[in-house]
């Protein structure tokens, strides 16, 4: 339906008609927009965004005229909120796209706010960068890792768990709250041989971290991640290297944490200095370690009641990369879910010689 014929000519088309006598009283909201110029980035280009929220919504009815949009049906007030928060939104100058209306309706839907996340404060980076929360629960990662000293940040690919934390330890390096960066991972074949690979020992484990790097790249650049590291601003290491040292005003971050062994993980919990602030990833997911048996099995439990460290879970629902990993995920935890299928002693018993 377009919006001409969405626009209603009189005021007792745009008002929901009173119900027959006898029939389910709907409810009904209306929302007024404060500026008439706001509905075109509020109704999307062809009132795309509209029909979004109506395919969402089919058991409400959506009527708009003028810079008043009219809701009824049984699911009015939370049609009424999301147009109320995509208002805030784009009065705050969040450009209105197919991702920010998909993760709103997702919020929404989980009762939350997306103008808190969306339009949160940023983190600030210098040449006039800015990351934002693209997600309640990156918005709970970030606030945590403010807060605290030590920081797990645990779920699925895609998440922005590395990426924002990067992006943290940007910002605190360039607001002179710490002296370093340390990026580090464990250097854990996942069905490959590292003794294999040509070069000396940090080229052999130079792809491994490549993924820091390209992070680091993202939040300053290229060649101001060059200046970084070569004044020793910005360290990238393996995991390995980490034993016998104390980091002092460092901002340390230690990625793809599953695949550290349980000493291993004592080992780096156990490096931090004063004025030091540490963020820990992981996706339990996807253990390479030989025998399965990862650093953060049961670190929870073990760590619990610390203060100054915290757990933020993140979810299929988190992932911001394209629509198709969150429904991969998704997938994987469905089938994970399953029972193990039983072996047939029928078939067991043919088979035995």
């Amino acid at each position: 339906m377009t919006e001409t014929n969405r626009a209603l000519t009189d005021e007792a088309q745009a008002s929901p008609s009173p119900p027959p006598s006898g029939a389910a009283v709907e409810d009904a909201r209306r929302v007024s927009v404060p500026d008439t110029h706001l509905m075109g980035s509020l109704l999307g280009p062809g009132d795309e965004w509209l029909d979004t929220i109506e395919a969402a919504f089919p058991a409400s009815r959506i009527v708009v005229r003028g810079n008043e949009i009219a809701i009824s049906g049984p699911d009015a007030q939370r049609v009424g909120d999301l147009f109320n928060e995509l208002v805030t939104l784009v009065s705050s100058g969040i450009r209105i796209d197919a991702d920010v209306l998909r993760r709103s309706l997702d919020m929404i839907d989980q009762n939350e706010q997306p103008s808190a996340v969306l339009a949160s404060d940023a983190i600030r980076l210098s040449g006039g960068a800015n990351v934002r929360p693209k997600t309640a629960g990156q918005r709970r990662y970030i606030d945590a890792i403010g807060a605290n000293i030590i920081t797990f940040g645990l779920g699925p690919a895609g998440t922005g768990k590395s990426w924002l934390a990067v992006a943290m330890a940007a910002q605190a390096l360039q607001r002179k709250q710490v002296e370093r960066i340390v990026l580090t991972r464990p250097a854990v074949e996942a069905g490959e041989r590292l003794g294999f690979l040509p070069g000396d020992l940090m080229a052999k484990v130079d792809p491994y971290l490549r993924p820091l790097y390209d992070a680091l790249y993202d939040m300053v650049g290229a060649e101001g991640a060059a200046r970084l590291l070569e004044r020793g601003a910005v360290e990238v290491a393996p995991l390995a290297f980490m034993r016998g040292r104390t980091l002092n005003r460092s901002f340390i971050i230690l990625d793809e944490a599953q695949n550290t062994t349980p000493e291993q993980m004592k080992m780096f919990l156990t490096r931090i200095g004063f004025g030091s602030r540490v963020v820990v990833t992981g996706d339990t997911t996807q253990v390479d370690v030989q025998g399965g048996r990862s650093g953060l099995d049961g670190i929870e439990d073990v760590l619990s009641g610390i203060e100054g460290l915290a757990f933020v879970r993140l979810d299929r629902r988190d992932v911001v990369r394209h629509r198709i990993v969150a429904d991969i995920v998704s997938a994987y935890e469905r089938n994970d879910s399953r029972p193990a299928a039983q072996p047939n002693p029928e078939r067991a018993e043919r088979s035995t010689p």
